[in-house]
């Protein structure tokens, strides 16, 4: 009887499988060499190349790709993502979700006894809508995180191997749709990460460079220009993602400031 498989070698199984069906042509290279391979396949025409991350990225997505292929097409998506105006449907989805919360939790409340009823009821309509602190100006920006996919997270090193996906469309804002990336915890669907990408792509000269299972590194061409610009840009983007405030640089005038004094913004959903 053979011996059961250490828990190291079922995820090295489960890796090699996924790496062996992925759906797209890949380049394997070293973490240190990613953007200069990324910045040549995406010069040579070959369709859209993103950086994706280790071998691990590769079975996690896999496992997104399976779990969703079958129940929606590209096609659809990007159907979807037409009709998305961002931001505005964003923050209104928003909205609207709040509003939904709150239907809920008044019915939760009126379950409730009398005597605690009204004050529930009163500290549920004083918690207005959800935004960090504004926080002070820094005097100095928090750095920028670059390629994070092609390094490891603690060590701040690059990895040894990462993959370069090139995915057949000359529109590199349909990625997330091609990879049916999105639509778990707080991060958006698929179609509201198309739209998102189109519209920075119009405004700020936006690149997707990396996507791992849970990270998306853009760069930009235009920074904003303004502490006002910044600021706006930021609170649309902590709608977008709120970990990287929440969980990241803390406030907004600390995105806002590093979103003027680098190229690069990193999103990330827990």
């Amino acid at each position: 009887m053979a011996d059961e498989p250490t828990p190291e070698e079922t995820r090295r199984r489960a890796r090699e499988r996924a790496i062996a069906s992925f759906p797209f042509e890949r380049v394997e290279v070293a973490g240190d060499r990613a953007l200069a391979q990324w910045e040549q396949l995406h010069a040579a025409g070959r369709g859209s190349a993103v950086v994706l991350g280790e071998d691990e990225e590769i079975r996690a997505l896999m496992d997104l790709f399976s779990d969703t292929a079958p129940r929606v097409t590209v096609a659809e998506i990007l159907a979807a993502a037409d009709r998305i105006r961002h931001p505005e449907d964003l923050l209104a989805a928003q909205a609207l979700e709040r509003a939904n919360s709150l239907t809920h939790m008044k019915r939760f409340i009126e379950t409730q006894e009398e005597a605690a009823r009204a004050a529930m009821l009163r500290d549920l309509e004083q918690d207005g809508p959800r935004e960090p602190e504004v926080g002070e100006w820094p005097d100095e920006a928090p750095a920028s995180v670059g390629l994070s996919v092609a390094f490891d997270i603690l060590s701040k090193r690059p990895l040894e191997r990462v993959h370069i996906a090139l995915i057949p469309t000359d529109d590199w804002t349909t990625i997330p749709a091609h990879l049916f990336w999105g639509g778990w915890n707080a991060c958006p669907g698929p179609e509201s990460h198309v739209a998102a990408l189109r519209s920075w792509r119009e405004r700020f000269g936006a690149e997707l460079v990396g996507l791992s299972f849970d990270t998306m590194n853009l760069r930009v061409k235009r920074r904003p220009q303004t502490r006002a610009e910044a600021l706006e840009l930021a609170r649309e983007q902590y709608v977008y993602c709120e970990d990287i405030i929440d969980q990241g640089v803390g406030t907004l005038s600390q995105l806002a400031a590093a979103l003027m004094a680098n190229d690069w913004w990193y999103f990330w959903w827990d």
